[in-house]
Parts: structure tokens; C-alpha cells; sequence
């Protein structure tokens, strides 16, 4: 991004927010990013994980992004395009939250090939992740303990998701502290996914660096 005199601030949760309007921008420079460090892209080395959240540019049943106006069929097809040409492995929130046509057409094109993850539309309840497995949307949920407000009905949600094959990702939310239990419960579930965010602003992202910390050591 420096090469580019692009800006380097810092959004909510501690990653780079420089000025590019689009997604494919984006993921040339990450993918430039691992070679440059010595590392290789894909499910065998460092893959990457994408949270749309189309629920914020779904607006009158279109989609707005880059300028265009996409119908759902022309989204999809985006996140085709962006499938075959990056190693992305993961998409959470790919579709609007209502827009259920959309999410099993995703599901139906993608579905075999990357992890679906669903967040807005689920929101960790159990029941709502449920009737998703029965009508073919995504693959994947995302759980939020602070979201469904108890370990118990965060435990339900995960037993949902195994029951039925769908992949869980533990995952922090804004305002998190130090504690690191999201991790622990990462571990203790078997889940293998973990979203805390990135480590760089510090004591604004006590939970992040509290999470890592908790991973490596039981690495040791």
C-alpha cells in the first residue's frame, strides 16, 4: 500500500481501510502481500477469508458496489470471478440477510468450492441456523457469544452446526475485553476457526492480542 501511496489508517477492528473502491483491488494486494513475505496462497498456505457484509449495500433488492447496480445472478457471478482468479477459501455474509433466493443461489454456485459462512442472517440462534440448513442456505455459521447472550444456546447453535455438516467460526465482536474465552471455546468445540480481529492497535484490541495469546500457548 506504501508503493501505492495508498492511505495506511486503521478501521474498527484494527485492519488497514485505505482508499480502493474495489474488492478485486483489494485482493491483488494481499495476494502480493504473502508472495512478498515468502509464503503461498491457497488452502495449502495462506488462504483468504472475505466478510462482505452485503447486508450494507443491499438496497431496494440490488446490489451497490463499485459504482454498479448488481442484481443478485450478477453478484454471484462477481464472487465466481473473484473464486477462480484468488485463494479466496471463505465468504461470511455474501447475500443480503433477506435475501434468501440470493443466498441459496449462492449456495448452489459456490457451495462445493468455498466455506459460506452466514452472520446477519443467523445471528448464532440456534433456530433461525436451522431452518437455514433446511432451506440450502450456506455451509457455514458464524457464532458470536455475545450475540445469542449464553454459553448454553452458544453451545445449541455449534451442536446445530455439527449435526447438520455445516463448518462454525467462534468470532469476537466490537467491544470485547481482555478475557480470552472465545478462544478456549474455539479450542473446546473442535471448531478450528477463529475470528478476533487483527492485533495492531494495542490496548484497542485487547481480546484480539488475549486470543492469540491463548492459541500459541497451548501450541507449546
Amino acid at each position: 500500500m506504501a508503493d501505492r501511496k495508498l492511505a495506511t489508517g486503521l478501521g474498527d477492528e484494527g485492519g488497514f481501510a485505505p482508499e480502493i473502491n474495489c474488492p478485486e483491488d483489494v485482493l491483488a494486494l494481499l495476494t502480493q502481500a504473502i508472495a512478498d513475505a515468502g509464503y503461498t496462497s491457497g488452502r495449502d498456505g495462506i488462504a483468504i477469508a472475505l466478510d462482505p457484509a452485503a447486508s450494507e449495500f443491499h438496497r431496494d433488492g440490488r446490489y451497490q458496489l463499485c459504482g454498479e447496480s448488481l442484481t443478485s445472478d450478477e453478484l454471484i457471478d462477481r464472487y465466481r470471478g473473484i473464486v477462480e482468479a484468488f485463494p479466496v477459501w471463505s465468504i461470511e455474509d455474501g447475500m443480503g440477510e433477506h435475501d434468501t433466493a440470493g443466498w441459496q443461489k449462492l449456495t448452489e454456485v459456490l457451495g462445493e468450492r468455498v466455506q459460506l459462512v452466514g452472520d446477519d442472517n443467523f445471528v448464532t440462534n440456534p433456530d433461525l441456523i436451522a431452518s437455514g440448513v433446511r432451506n440450502g442456505i450456506g455451509n457455514a455459521a458464524l457464532i458470536k457469544l455475545n450475540q445469542i447472550g449464553t454459553v448454553s444456546e452458544t453451545l445449541e447453535a455449534l451442536s446445530v452446526c455439527r449435526a447438520a455438516g455445516y463448518g462454525a467460526m467462534i468470532s469476537h465482536r466490537s467491544g470485547e475485553t481482555h478475557d480470552s474465552f472465545i478462544a478456549d471455546l474455539a479450542v473446546g468445540c473442535g471448531c478450528g476457526q477463529i475470528k478476533s480481529g487483527a492485533p495492531a492497535r494495542g490496548r484497542e484490541s485487547p481480546n484480539t492480542i488475549a486470543s492469540s495469546k491463548s492459541l500459541l500457548l497451548r501450541q507449546i
